[in-house]
């Protein structure tokens, strides 16, 4: 096999796509098929993973879909040239020129380094001319392999001076002059895998610079490393352009600066503006500046109120305060629910651990022979043991939720008061809602505390003194003076509701929390329900137990279901890649992973995404209707030993799983663009060439 980065087998030209799945599936396969990598569906997973986070169509008929994956063995560029082109959101329409980078997921930087310059010649306008005009496949991979260096023709180019040629402009425009000099500029690129984005507009920034005359200086953060501006470059440019969509790496450097931030696609397709934009930033002396101590471009309300609204901004933020609690939650919770089996503690060490834990070591046992029954035996002392452990680690629910929604908005000088308010919320009896609300009152002010310019010998103290104690003062004040006693007293009512809950009330909310699990499979509505749930498993109470397992039962549907309908009941109205992704899903539904059938729904959302939703809705209803109830936060069927009873678990995820399979079979086969796709699947099935790299 070959160890160039493109072969002609991984080109095709003029050929036909519905969408920008089928393409990035038909190069992914291609890839694979060439033994560059093991799993198409895996690659197509990463690759697609990252188009959800932002587009990678770019202006001029240009789309670089890429990804680092564990499923790929070999450096690869897969290229396809589209007739007619297919929308991969770039500003100006369709892309017909397509290349799949892939990177294995502990690529070396030398790898690294020739993938990222494919992304910088495809700046070139003689570049990607040479590719629209190219006859056959060893036309595009001698045009590609000259770009990257891996022909006989041109050697390796060093990235560092690997630039697009850009005739330098004699003059500068009065706008771009400070103080009668051309405007002095430094600027970070960097995008989610480092591999692509980022070079590109790193490229096209230092391009705009030339052009305009101001004197620009851009550091790419990059996966294979990057090379840090030399501080005196930093302390005499005027200003800094962030675009990034991923942190900055070593922000603090820049702090004092004014600063102009957008996400690196703006830096590829209006790099003129934002070179505009950097130079009036500093001549406004309110301008925004880098805040000292920062160390996250997309960790503050000043990178997230530009180019974003103040709801999907809000929405990132109580997001990321749920991803970092939910660690919390899962270890304690899962210690907790060890210790309930029946050789340790069983049901009742949650009342009657007594000081078995605390007061004793192993080395200093009594009467805790290995054989004695509890709650005098070895075992049961060392449920006593994880009931402790995990009782702690789930008393950092809300303040662990707080202090990461702070971070999300002022970064690391947020997390301190962040975590004060939260214990000021378990404190006062504010529960969930009250770290919500403590967390969001200590990320802003730590955000505003931050943001006036104050002298050098103050900036080092800024961080780790002065915004953690004023943000503790003014959130945890605010909670304990005025918000947290009815924040305290509308948690009340709220676990006295469903405390109160039967028979159809606790249906009704099993049904919608089923619904709110199944609708975006991990997105922002799957985690609200799933953080209400696991909020609840701290109060300890039946109906808290039993909302844990209506959430989790519903979450394991929609890939259980997509499993047995694409494996078992109607393997034809599925593709190959579909039926390898669906054989997954058996073991990801059982682990109650949601996200197994992501890959379904992005296919089909039209089918897939109803189904789920009914299948969700009639498992989250009829657990509440048995009374099923889960003291473990995940794990599906391998924490069996924390549910009770195991035959309403089995029955409602078994009714769930069947309705969503033969829901999702019947759109498929009965309407008509279920039955173009299963004509299509047939066809492919008596092809002797896989259809996924069939031209």
């Amino acid at each position: 096999m070959s160890s160039k980065t493109i072969i002609p087998e991984l080109v095709e030209l003029d050929v036909g796509r519905t969408d920008k799945s089928e393409v990035i599936r038909e190069l992914a396969a291609r890839v694979v098929a060439q033994g560059r990598a093991t799993d198409a569906a895996a690659l197509f997973e990463d690759a697609w993973a990252r188009e959800q986070k932002d587009e990678t169509g770019l202006p001029g008929g240009i789309a670089i879909p890429h990804a680092k994956s564990a499923a790929v063995t070999v450096p690869s560029l897969a290229f396809a040239r589209l007739t007619p082109g297919v929308d991969f959101g770039a500003s100006d329409g369709p892309a017909d020129l397509v290349f799949l980078i892939a990177a294995p997921a502990d690529a070396a930087e030398t790898h690294l380094a020739v993938l990222s310059k494919l992304a910088r010649s495809l700046m070139l306008d003689e570049f990607t001319a040479g590719l629209r005009a190219a006859k056959t496949p060893e036309d595009v991979v001698a045009l590609v392999d000259q770009a990257i260096g891996e022909g006989e023709a041109e050697p390796v180019v060093p990235e560092a001076v690997a630039t697009p040629a850009v005739q330098t402009r004699p003059d500068v425009e009065d706008a771009l002059l400070i103080d009668g000099r051309p405007a002095r500029i430094v600027a970070v690129t960097s995008c989610a895998t480092g591999i692509a984005h980022t070079f590109m507009a790193a490229d096209a920034l230092t391009a705009a610079g030339k052009t305009s005359g101001v004197d620009l200086v851009v550091e790419p953060q990059g996966s294979s490393g990057y090379q840090a501006l030399p501080q005196s470059v930093i302390d005499a440019a005027d200003a800094v352009i962030f675009a990034n969509d991923v942190d900055v790496r070593e922000e603090a450097r820049f702090a004092g600066k004014p600063v102009v931030r957008s996400g690196v696609k703006r830096g590829i397709e209006q790099p003129a503006a934002l070179v505009a934009e950097a130079v009036a930033a500093a001549k406004d002396p309110a301008g925004a500046r880098v805040q000292a101590g920062a160390g996250s471009a997309t960790g503050t309300a000043a990178a997230a109120s530009q180019n974003v609204s103040w709801g999907r901004n809000i929405q990132r933020i109580l997001l990321t305060g749920v991803s970092y609690m939910i660690p919390f939650v899962a270890g304690g919770g899962l210690l907790v629910a060890i210790s309930f089996l029946p050789f340790l503690g069983g049901y009742g060490i949650a009342l009657a651990h007594g000081d078995a834990g605390v007061n004793n070591a192993v080395y200093t046992l009594q009467h805790f022979a290995i054989w004695n029954l509890p709650p005098e035996g070895l075992g049961y002392y060392l449920g006593a043991i994880a009931f402790e452990i995990g009782s702690v680690s789930l008393g950092f629910l809300v303040p662990a939720l707080a202090g990461y929604i702070a971070f999300a908005i002022a970064d690391r000088p947020g997390i301190a008061p962040g975590f004060v308010a939260g214990a000021i919320a378990v404190f006062m009896n504010a529960g969930f809602l009250g770290g919500l609300v403590g967390g969001l009152l200590a990320g802003f002010a730590a955000w505003l505390i931050g943001r006036p310019t104050v002298p050098r010998w103050l900036r080092g103290l800024m961080p780790v003194v002065i915004i953690p104690l004023g943000a503790s003062i003014i959130a945890s004040g605010l909670m304990l003076l005025i918000l947290g006693a009815p924040i305290a007293w509308l948690m009340t009512q709220l676990n006295g509701f469903l405390n109160g809950l039967s028979g159809g009330g606790a249906i009704v909310l099993g049904i919608i929390l089923g619904l709110m699990m199944c609708f975006d499979l991990g997105g922002p509505v799957n985690k609200v329900a799933y953080a209400f749930a696991v909020a609840g498993l701290a109060q300890q109470t039946d109906a808290s137990f039993q909302v844990m397992a209506a959430v989790m039962i519903a979450g394991m549907v929609p890939p259980l279901g997509m499993a047995l309908a694409s494996t078992v009941l109607y393997r034809r109205g599925f593709t190959e890649v579909e039926r390898e992704n669906g054989a997954a899903a058996w073991l990801l539904g059982a682990s109650f992973i949601s996200e197994g059938a992501i890959p379904f729904a992005a296919a089909d959302p039209l089918r897939v995404i109803p189904a789920n939703l009914v299948g969700g809705a009639v498992a989250g209803g009829l657990a509440m209707a048995f009374a099923v109830e889960s003291r473990a936060p995940h794990g599906g069927v391998f924490v069996f030993f924390a549910i009770d009873p195991l035959w309403g678990f089995a029955l409602a995820l078994a009714a769930g799983t069947v309705t969503t399979a033969l829901i999702v079979t019947a759109l498929k086969r009965f309407t008509a663009a279920g039955r173009k796709a299963d004509a299509t699947s047939a066809e492919a099935a008596e092809s002797p060439i896989p259809e996924t790299v069939a031209a």
